[in-house]
């Protein structure tokens, strides 16, 4: 029974250890990098010198940080203190992007300050460049579901929850539960109910 549980143990342990150490070899490239944040790998990062990690943040594997800095713009991708954003999660900036304190997202949430361009019918839209730049900011302790996308100009309120599958075209208020395509809301919650 003890002898089953060591290749496990030993996996467990070869994990922590390797993601110890990728995290301090991403610090580095990060604008800040507080104490205790973990980064899994793998980790695909765009401009990580525009991006700033809190303390005690976690970040999934197969997770897609992108700052589109450019000459004209300096993006800034803000993720505070004891976030947590599971694997795959897409997080991309040409302008502001901004995580408060204690942000749970789940798996697969997508979030963009900008969306393709795509009005030039002879080109490509991966050719065009980037639309609709807007800021995006996720409130303190708001809990984004799985699948969850949150499009340019939103403003999630703090402690909101956004349920799985819901895609955010409009801001949500603080203590908020919303849900659906396109998010709406369907409760209030705590001292604003």
């Amino acid at each position: 029974m003890v002898f089953g549980k060591i290749p496990f143990l030993i996996a467990s342990l070869f994990g922590r250890a390797w993601n110890k150490l990728a995290s301090l070899l991403y610090a580095g490239a990060f604008a800040e990098y507080g104490r205790k944040s973990v980064i899994e790998r793998p980790l695909r990062l765009l401009h990580p010198e525009c991006i700033s990690i809190g303390s005690g943040v976690f970040i999934g594997g197969g997770s897609w940080l992108q700052a589109l800095a450019s000459e004209k713009q300096q993006p800034r991708i803000q993720i505070g203190d004891s976030c947590s954003v599971s694997g795959t999660c897409v997080l991309s900036a040409v302008q502001e992007l901004i995580l408060e304190e204690a942000v749970l997202l789940a798996r697969n949430v997508y979030i963009s300050d900008h969306i393709h361009a795509y009005s030039d019918l002879e080109r490509p839209i991966r050719y065009q460049g980037v639309a609709k730049v807007a800021p995006v900011r996720i409130g303190r302790g708001a809990w984004l579901g799985q699948n969850v996308v949150v499009c340019p100009g939103v403003t999630i309120g703090a402690g909101s929850v956004i349920g799985a599958n819901s895609v955010v075209t409009e801001s949500i208020p603080a203590h908020s539960v919303a849900v659906g395509s396109p998010a709406k809301v369907v409760k209030h919650f705590g001292q604003d109910a």
